[in-house]
């Protein structure tokens, strides 16, 4: 990981040497050899988004939230928040707030420190972005569930059979018709649903 991308609030113009800049993440971590895209508007982070293998935001947490989904619609990326005495006074009500942060660097950071919190961070990204897909998975595996049962449900109804019988003569129909059984299952609740509105 070499290329980060910096979002903060603004460009600030610090003069060099002040206690602010040298608290700045770019300088930080330009000075241990990252390479830096700095941005302060969406199409500067868009532009830049591409070269980058993490992100840090330089900004208090509040901001953070916004941010975050923005960046995730365009690319994965860890996204590490810079928590630096200015950041973090602008942040205590917000420090409850479910976030898409995978991490945080501070300006007293080591070297070694830094490499070790975007490793880590890059780690806790893979994992979260992981459990996501699963999640996904999980809700879409239910939602078939719903709409299967509900077919059942109908098919015992109409034919008076067993739930057990009712799923069997799903399944056939999906085989038959080579769909998958959710498929069929949810046109037959559609067009059961259909029919009872026109009762």
């Amino acid at each position: 990981m070499r290329s980060l991308l910096v979002v903060e609030r603004q460009a600030a113009n610090h003069p060099p040497g002040s206690h602010s800049e040298q608290e700045r993440p770019e300088v930080i971590l330009e000075a241990n050899g990252y390479h830096m895209y700095l941005c302060c508007t969406e199409e500067q982070a868009k532009r830049h988004m591409e070269y980058a293998d993490a992100v840090i935001l330089n900004l208090p947490l509040g901001d953070i939230k916004g941010w975050g989904s923005r960046l995730l619609q365009w690319k994965r990326l860890p996204m590490l928040w810079w928590c630096s005495a200015g950041t973090a006074s602008l942040s205590a009500a917000f420090c409850e707030d479910d976030l898409p942060v995978d991490g945080m660097l501070t300006p007293s950071m080591s070297e070694q420190q830094l490499h070790w919190a975007l490793h880590f961070g890059a780690k806790q990204c893979f994992e979260r972005m992981q459990w996501l897909n699963e999640r996904k998975q999980l809700e879409a595996r239910l939602e078939e569930r719903k709409w299967i049962d509900m077919a059942k449900g109908i098919l015992s109804k109409i034919k008076n059979v067993s739930e057990a019988e009712a799923y069997d003569l799903l399944r056939k129909q999906a085989m038959n018709e080579r769909k998958r059984m959710v498929d069929v299952a949810t046109s037959i609740v559609k067009v059961y649903q259909l029919l009872q509105e026109q009762k």
